[in-house]
């Protein structure tokens, strides 16, 4: 029986390594189609990463990602959690300096919450929460476009429930069921979203690791709300007037495609590891991943990486704020009883922003 398992799993990952095969054959043929449609989608703080940890390499370990941060890369890696873990996570999402005040101000400063817990010997549940605060905006109108009648507080969020489960020693996988809300004055917009991933992993230590994901496939999303109606008069005369609706565009999500692979350095107490992964993008330019990540027995950590893309550093042909390098590091303390307590940090480059910062902390009980 656990031949026959294991010829099933087999054949599996051989069907989802042969279906990224074809996909990245036909890349190139959609690549024009892709330059058009970039910037069409919606919901695109589903692009964001809001992690320390693997946001400091680029989201490069799509195959060797771990615990709730997977929830970003492959939910694959949710199944690695021992027990039980909780992320706390700030993000200031690129910075800009404010000359009025002389200090640092963000686009949007972006908290993130999650929560694991193995539930049996194979299977793990997560949850993750992300909310993107942008701050009060200025109310205009066409009467009065400098303002002066109040402000208003866009919210994006979105929550995320996963499951992954243990297949064998070698092929863990898993999917996530993600809500989205946008909410921008009295106008809003909600959808669900599905994310599924697999790793595989092999050698003697697990030191080589693959992985598939996939991101944001769900239905499309429209507007809606009083935002969106207002007072009109039928014919000539004063006398008739109706509230008159408009309805909104749908727009796609950013749906996406992920293929990694890892590789582990492991030296006594020291691990150097590199890895690669390459995303197609539905409606934006394809990105190339590369990072390293040094560990030294797991209580300090530092990594960088290189996010590239067609275009990215020329500021005519670039359609990213995102210059490529990112940077980050991590220290992890023992807590006893085999917790753990752990601070993230990582920095993304960007222009003409000065840049995206972000720090978390990690409790692994």
């Amino acid at each position: 029986m656990k031949i026959l398992n294991m010829k099933k799993i087999t054949h599996c990952l051989k069907v989802c390594v042969t279906s990224a095969i074809l996909l990245l054959s036909i890349n190139d043929g959609i690549a024009q189609e892709q330059a058009i449609r970039s910037g069409s989608a919606g919901a695109a703080e589903l692009l964001i990463n809001p992690f320390s940890r693997t946001s400091g390499w680029g989201a490069a370990n799509v195959a060797g990602v771990v615990g709730l941060e997977g929830q970003y890369s492959n939910v694959a890696g949710l199944a690695s959690t021992e027990k039980t873990e909780l992320i706390f996570s700030q993000t200031s999402w690129l910075q800009y300096g404010n000359e009025l005040f002389n200090a640092d101000e963000s686009v949007s400063s972006i908290s993130t919450f999650g929560f694991s817990q193995r539930v049996s010997e194979s299977g793990v549940l997560g949850i993750g929460v992300m909310a993107m605060d942008f701050g009060d905006i200025e109310i205009t109108t066409v009467d009065m476009p400098d303002g002066g009648i109040g402000t208003f507080s866009p919210k994006f969020m979105n929550i995320g429930a996963s499951y992954a489960h243990v297949f064998s020693n070698s092929i863990q996988g898993g999917f996530t069921l993600r809500m989205i809300s946008e909410q921008i004055a009295d106008v809003s917009a909600n959808g669900v979203a599905l994310d599924a991933g697999i790793q595989y992993r092999t050698g003697d230590q697990d030191e080589l690791k693959f992985g598939i994901s996939f991101k944001n496939w769900g239905p499309r999303m429209s507007f809606s709300g009083d935002g969106l109606s207002f007072r009109g008069i039928v014919g000539s005369e004063d006398d008739y007037k109706m509230t008159v609706e408009q309805r909104s565009s749908f727009f796609e999500l950013p749906s996406l495609f992920n293929i990694g692979m890892s590789y582990d350095i492991l030296i006594l107490d020291h691990r150097l590891t590199w890895a690669g992964a390459f995303t197609s993008n539905s409606f934006q330019k394809d990105q190339y991943r590369i990072g390293t990540e040094y560990s030294y027995n797991d209580y300090f950590m530092a990594r960088m990486g290189y996010v590239y893309e067609e275009g990215i550093g020329n500021i005519e042909t670039t359609s990213t704020a995102l210059t490529g390098p990112t940077a980050g590091f991590t220290v992890e303390l023992p807590m006893g009883n085999g917790s753990t307590f752990g601070v993230d940090y990582s920095y993304t480059a960007t222009d003409p922003f000065k840049g995206s910062h972000a720090i978390g902390c990690r409790v692994d009980l």
